[in-house]
């Protein structure tokens, strides 16, 4: 029996599922007070449901594939992405540091798992200049629903073309899938409007409101933008998606994320979407209530640990991810 443990260290909470041959067995969702209070918190329910034969770890911007034992400094800061001078301050996802270094001390069997910008499918100029082309947990939520696609229609993996539009409680993604490969996104900063974020900087106002914190990536979204907000989330939304729809066609859109399950961003979402291809809500696994980023994590360690999902794991090509966030960096 393979046992395995998907995490997703998001915005408003830490979601856990564990899968045993495949199937809901445990979940779990830590709050972040909780966490701050104590940081072993996690650890404590993962050895609550041992024995585990891998833990896709909370893994932030992503790490081609690395081991919680090989888990290097570099490793450590290019997953968290927190300038020198912001060390020590909570930005962004709280604590996620903590966790990791918590997971890293534990001896589990913690694998931390790549974005999309470490993996092959993914062209090397559209990695130019670019470090956020879905984080892992985005990477996590386009398993899912490449895994649901493919049951759905009851074809093999490679027939899989479609995008996921994922609202989460702080930023918006949109990650394409062609032929069952993830092939290129738009998210976080370099993505549509989300509940908190502003998406895409202009790289004047980005110049003007140097030097810029983490926390102020956090700003400008919906909630700030007053009257005018939901035009702005909507049109940022269609433009996303109809861009990347001009490069690679697609005609079905999964929509994911916390902020989907609210009625009113859900309209807005069907709004802009609706004229580019069929708006499919995506499902959760049978029996899981936990977020779809943790949901996906645990399908892809359960075929990362051989288990009965190894095919989608090679679909999305994971054992071919390599290099750092910063290999694109032009200038």
């Amino acid at each position: 029996m393979v046992r395995v443990v998907g995490t997703d260290p998001g915005t408003s909470s830490l979601d856990l599922l564990l899968l045993a041959d495949g199937a809901v067995v445990g979940q779990e969702r830590l709050s972040p007070g909780a966490l701050q209070r104590d940081p072993e918190a996690l650890v404590s329910v993962l050895r609550d449901w041992l024995p585990i034969d891998l833990i896709a770890g909370p893994s932030g911007y992503g790490l081609p594939l690395v081991r919680a034992a090989d888990l290097t400094d570099r490793d450590f800061e290019e997953m968290s992405l927190v300038r020198p001078d912001q060390r020590g301050i909570d930005a962004g996802v709280v604590g996620f540091r903590s966790w990791v270094r918590a997971l890293a001390a534990s001896g589990l069997p913690v694998l931390f798992l790549p974005g999309g910008v470490h993996l092959p499918s993914i062209p090397a100029h559209r990695k130019l200049n670019t470090i956020d082309l879905g984080t892992a947990d985005k990477v996590a939520v386009t398993a899912l629903a490449l895994q649901a696609d493919a049951a759905e229609r009851g074809a093999a993996f490679s027939e899989s073309t479609f995008a996921v539009v994922e609202l989460g409680s702080a930023f918006s993604a949109v990650m394409i899938v062609s032929q069952g490969r993830l092939v290129d996104a738009a998210a976080g900063t370099r993505g549509p409007i989300g509940v908190r974020s502003g998406g895409c900087w202009d790289g004047e106002v980005a110049y003007w409101c140097s030097p810029l914190t983490k926390d102020r990536l956090f700003r400008g979204g919906l909630i700030d933008l007053g009257p005018e907000g939901p035009d702005a989330f909507r049109e940022s939304l269609t433009k996303h998606v109809a861009g990347l729809k001009a490069v690679t066609p697609f005609d079905r859109i999964y929509l994911s994320g916390a902020s989907a399950d609210r009625p009113e961003l859900a309209a807005l979402a069907h709004a802009a979407l609706e004229p580019l291809g069929a708006v499919i809500p995506l499902r959760s696994l049978p029996g899981a209530w936990v977020k779809h980023a943790a949901q996906g994590a645990a399908l892809l360690a359960d075929g990362l640990a051989g288990g009965r999902h190894a095919g989608l794991v090679a679909s999305l090509e994971l054992a071919g991810a390599s290099g750092t966030v910063w290999d694109g960096l032009r200038g």
